[in-house]
């Protein structure tokens, strides 16, 4: 019995371990209002809020931000971490 418990709690901490990176992508588009640079911070004016999104060397079209600045973009994002940048 208790090598039955110990293996039913290490299942079920393993199940709760895998969905805890959930990888959900939250897609934004709207006005790419500022860039700063030294924080690498995006922030995007959707839906009348202004969002900050962070950059990460991993994001996509993160070498042409500076100059979307003012324009429209699609920036996808998981937990405020840009996958990806494009200008709409």
């Amino acid at each position: 019995m208790k090598k039955f418990l110990t293996l039913a709690a290490v299942l079920s901490l393993g199940s709760v371990a895998a969905q805890a990176g959930c990888g959900k992508i939250e897609t934004t588009a709207g006005k790419l209002k500022a860039f700063n640079a030294e924080s690498k911070t995006l922030t995007v004016e959707a839906g009348g809020k202004d969002v900050q999104i962070t950059l990460t060397p991993e994001t996509k079209g993160a070498d042409q931000v500076a100059g979307l600045v003012g324009k429209y973009v699609t920036v996808d994002a998981s937990h405020k971490k840009a996958t990806s940048v494009a200008a709409k």
